[in-house]
């Protein structure tokens, strides 16, 4: 009996001791602390918990994958749901992993038997304060590196957000600290390294929030209104159970949210194929549930239907895009027949729209449109805002940037209208500029009646018709006058291969010598902007307050007329974001002169080769300055009504608007080529030293592929921030093509990169540049992409193929520098003469 016992005992005893044993594994494994500090570090296995428990920390496999990574999840969630996660593109392959704070004060990744990082914090601290760091887990998920003694934070993980948005996490930025918040997709379920889309605010005209792909616009949620973003109404809907903060001035925007009942769980997550999504944890089903996503129709891709439309996610039946008042299709047959609306609307043939009694047309309940290309000016009323459009002919519509119409501000838009969505609630009214014509009959659909306003109808209506008896008269005049004008440019033209016919738009504005010479202060030397071989370019400003550029070609310039009449016949048929526009001519007496559009940032060359200049041009600027140039090309070469091979593709014909956005210039060395045409041939070789294919300067041949060929010199030299004909001491290579490709055989292309960008830029994306700049240059023109395929490889992270050797233009040690200089030189043969033109 008393052994019974005492095996009994015994065996109570022993399962006490494993009992214990267990607690003693499990609590050796995990520590219920919510700090880190320099003597007390955290391995793989362990793991830090918030006060509260919501969040903990600790290293993880996602998915399928073994490699290991730090990161915050719920803590008394089932289901396993990261929200942050350190070292993204910097796994650890084994459970060796330490989460520690070094010497320095940073928090760093290593492996525990080395103490080199794979992950750091990067903060730099006074020798004095590096033993006072402590990194906390707060209970709203932040991970905060602070000192210990005065509390100060010195870094957070809700400054660099991964692919989730969480309350009171805010996206945002902040141009005084060049600090910016966004969120960035991963790239699998098992790869949480950074993707492709990114979620952020535009910091150009009125911040917006978008979603990229590479930098590409897919998905615009809009500008704050002051309730809610202007492409997501249904915000409203959750204002009863979030509260949304938005704060924007002059030099920051930001957004965050919260919970008004903080026992509720909500998230937004960044990742394809829906894009982003807003979850909220639901308790009794025990899952999440999703609440919102985005894009949720075809109108919401951002410009489904092109520039100047209007696109209605309700129209189920029939085309969804329509031209807004005013416009019609560019392109008739593709829009009706074809229901392809890439090309949008264009301005109705004959309309006025400046000082000949326009207006504005409303049209209701709209994502306005992209309002990164609109002028901001608070404090101005719905009314005000109406009179400052009205007086810029070249404001195209307005709107007020809040819902309340208290003040706060006027948008006014001077070109296209890009991305217009009719919404079915809470969107805002825009008012678009129309002629006297469109403007009486949108009056009289709306406001109807009889008696005065009937008769007040008749009277506009008979106004009208001796407006356009008078048009009809001085548009036969004018019609006579261009007629005249192209007589004199064919007179003065030479015969040349594929020489362009001349045939002018019918509303080009024509200015008289009288109005330039009072725009420009009789060509004042303080309004002069620039000179090249064609003669001067100088600022204006008309009488109607309209800021412009007018190129006026000088008397002796021996290829002036040619360019004229170039220019002139292309440009007025050519309408695209990223080419300079064209406002009118002067041909008057022995004067020819081109007026522009005024763009305030010159042209590229004055920044990219300005090492003072080209430091405040960071890598997303640049890239986004590559990607429109590209663009431009493209349409030139594809989607406008002609195909057009520019032949003088540089960085000092690049111009730049307000706002740094690309466009394309200087269009008189251009040449129409036939829709299937390939290539051509010239005795004349013009275009600029350093950016001539081999093909064209050798042999005159020229195609699609010459431009191809400069765009990848373009493309380098903004990568580079150099020329390149600039020589450098001490470089094999006395141009940048050479010296790019000899990084790029050793592996060290990134070598290439401005020095001005330090380390601020993503070296995948550069490295994809510089691949396609090499693609772009190859020697024969054959293998090059052509623009569609550089397009798509910008915009795309499929992979690319390896470059073959560039041509290698430049040997010896010559002048390279641009020069408006022509030279001579007889073939071998001596049958025909090639002149070889640089501007």
């Amino acid at each position: 009996m008393h052994s019974a016992i005492y095996l009994l005992c015994s065996h109570e005893h022993n399962i006490w001791l494993l009992n214990s044993f267990v607690l003693f594994l499990i609590f050796s494994f995990c520590t219920c602390s919510d700090t880190i500090s320099a003597d007390k570090a955290i391995r793989d296995g362990e793991l830090l918990v918030s006060k509260d428990k919501t969040f903990a920390l600790g290293f993880f496999s996602p998915g399928k994958s073994t490699s290991r990574y730090v990161g915050i999840w719920y803590n008394n969630l089932s289901e396993k749901t990261v929200v942050w996660v350190a070292n993204r593109d910097n796994p650890i392959n084994d459970t060796s992993g330490v989460l520690s704070i070094n010497s320095h004060g940073n928090l760093v990744i290593h492996h525990n038997y080395t103490t080199f990082p794979v992950w750091s914090t990067n903060v730099s601290l006074s020798q004095s304060n590096t033993t006072n760091v402590i990194a906390q887990l707060s209970d709203i998920a932040n991970l905060v590196l602070i000192l210990n003694h005065t509390k100060a934070v010195i870094w957070q993980s809700f400054d660099h957000p991964t692919d989730t948005l969480l309350p009171y996490l805010k996206i945002g930025f902040d141009k005084r600290t060049n600090q910016s918040w966004f969120l960035q997709s991963s790239k699998t379920d098992d790869d949480p390294g950074t993707g492709s889309y990114t979620f952020k605010f535009s910091t150009t005209g009125k911040p917006q929030l978008f979603l990229y792909n590479q930098n590409l616009p897919v998905y615009r949620a809009g500008s704050w209104n002051g309730r809610f973003f202007t492409g997501v109404p249904n915000m409203i809907r959750q204002e009863s159970t979030l509260k949304f903060s938005f704060v924007e001035d002059e030099n920051q925007a930001a957004f965050s949210f919260y919970p008004l009942d903080r026992s509720r769980i909500y998230r937004g997550i960044i990742q394809k194929p829906t894009f982003y999504q807003g979850f909220i944890w639901d308790n009794q089903k025990d899952q999440w549930s999703r609440y919102w996503s985005a894009p949720t129709s075809q109108c919401d891709n951002y410009g489904t239907c092109g520039p100047n439309s209007n696109c209605d996610p309700l129209d189920f039946d029939d085309f969804r895009c329509i031209c807004l008042p005013g416009f019609k299709p560019k392109s008739p047959n593709d829009w009706y027949e074809n229901k392809v609306s890439t090309g949008g609307c264009v301005r109705k043939q004959d309309a006025s729209v400046c000082g000949n009694g326009e207006g504005f047309v409303k049209v209701e309940g709209l994502k306005i449109p992209d309002t990164s290309l609109a002028i901001v000016k608070g404090g101005l009323s719905l009314e005000q805002c109406e009179k400052e459009c009205l007086r810029n002919c070249s404001c195209t519509a307005y709107a007020v940037s809040d819902v309340r119409n208290d003040g706060s501000g006027c948008l006014s838009w001077h070109g296209n209208l890009i991305d217009t969505v009719k919404l079915s609630a809470q969107g805002q009214d825009l008012f678009v500029r129309v002629d006297a014509v469109e403007l009486a009959i949108y009056n009289r659909k709306t406001k109807g009646g009889l008696g005065k306003k009937r008769m007040a109808a008749i009277l506009v209506a008979s106004v009208l018709a001796g407006v356009l008896l008078l048009s009809s008269v001085y548009y036969l005049w004018k019609r006579k006058s261009e007629d005249e004008m192209i007589r004199h440019l064919n007179q003065d033209s030479l015969t040349e291969e594929n020489d362009v016919q001349s045939n002018t738009h019918p509303n080009l504005p024509f200015y008289s010598f009288k109005v330039i010479m009072a725009a420009t202060r009789n060509f004042g030397h303080e309004n002069k902007l620039g000179q090249g071989g064609f003669g001067s370019v100088y600022k204006g400003c008309l009488v109607n307050g309209q800021e412009i550029a007018v190129k006026r070609l000088s008397e002796d310039s021996g290829q002036g007329t040619k360019e004229f009449k170039n220019e002139v016949t292309l440009l007025v048929k050519l309408q695209h974001r990223n080419l300079v526009k064209l406002l009118g001519c002067c041909f008057e007496r022995e004067e020819r002169m081109l007026i522009y559009e005024y763009l305030p940032n010159k042209s590229l060359d004055f920044i990219i080769f300005d090492e003072n200049q080209r430091s405040s041009l960071v890598w997303d600027k640049r890239f986004e300055i590559i990607l429109g140039i590209a663009r431009g090309v493209l349409y030139l070469h594809q989607d406008s009504r002609l195909k057009i091979i520019h032949r003088d593709l540089k960085a000092s014909n690049v111009l730049l608007d307000a706002a740094m956005n690309p466009k394309i210039s200087d269009f008189g060395m251009a040449r129409i080529f036939g829709e299937d045409q390939i290539q051509a041939r010239t005795n004349r070789v013009v275009g600029t030293y350093g950016y001539m294919s081999p093909e064209y300067a050798m042999e005159g041949r020229y195609s699609t592929k010459s431009d191809v060929f400069s765009f990848g010199i373009l493309l380098l030299e903004i990568i580079a921030g150099k020329r390149n004909t600039d020589s450098e001491i001490g470089r094999a290579s006395l141009n940048l093509i050479g010296y790019a490709w000899m990084l790029w055989t050793e592996g060290k292309a990134l070598d290439i990169v401005d020095s001005t960008l330090g380390q601020s830029y993503p070296s995948a994306l550069v490295l994809r540049c510089i691949q396609i700049g090499l693609l772009c240059v190859q020697e024969n023109a054959t293998n090059r992409p052509s623009m569609l395929e550089v397009v798509f490889m910008l915009g795309n992270e499929t992979p690319l193929c390896p470059p073959l050797k560039p041509a290698f233009l430049f040997v010896g040690n010559q002048n390279l520098q641009e020069s408006s200089t022509s030279r001579g030189g007889s073939s071998i043969n001596e049958v025909t003469e090639t002149t070889i033109s640089a501007r």
